[in-house]
């Protein structure tokens, strides 16, 4: 199912947001793997001596995925002219939504008090969230490739 017309492929193409996407989409990603690794050498009292650098690495994390969730919001704005929830982005805002709250999650249960097995445990699961929700938007990425192609060979765009 397509989701930009061809008017929007080329709004898309030309958007200032859609390169911003493009930058920040994989140092979100290092920032993942970093986070996973310090995590799980934590959880293995491996080279990582304290739960202050699994809060440190999640912090940095939910900040950058804040900062695209905001520029998406905008590209949305530019394409759709809506800033979130468009219904051709309905689904990947929500899965940003979701691993959005994991991330927070994990600040509410440490402001809480509860233990760090806890907290471990919560920052996978935040990772998780976003992994998944990673997954819907390359599918997507791909599936919208496609059908770009199709539409520059039918002469379209």
């Amino acid at each position: 199912m397509a989701r930009y017309t061809p008017e929007q492929l080329l709004k898309r193409n030309a958007s200032v947001w859609t390169d911003i996407q493009i930058i920040l989409a994989p140092v979100q990603f290092l920032l993942f793997v970093a986070g996973v690794t310090i995590t799980a050498l934590y959880q293995n009292a491996l080279f990582v001596p304290g739960i202050y650098w699994v809060s440190l690495a999640i912090l940095f994390k939910t900040l950058f995925f804040a900062l695209l969730f905001i520029t998406g919001m905008f590209f949305e704005k530019e394409i759709f002219n809506k800033w979130v929830y468009s219904k051709e982005f309905l689904w990947e805002d929500i899965g940003s939504t979701i691993a959005a709250a994991f991330h927070l999650l994990y600040f509410i249960l440490a402001f809480l008090g509860y233990p760090e097995h806890v907290l471990i445990w919560e920052a996978f699961l935040a990772y998780l969230t976003y992994v998944l929700n990673a997954l819907q938007y390359l599918t997507r990425i791909l599936l919208e490739k496609h059908h770009e192609r199709k539409l520059k060979i039918d002469g379209q765009i």
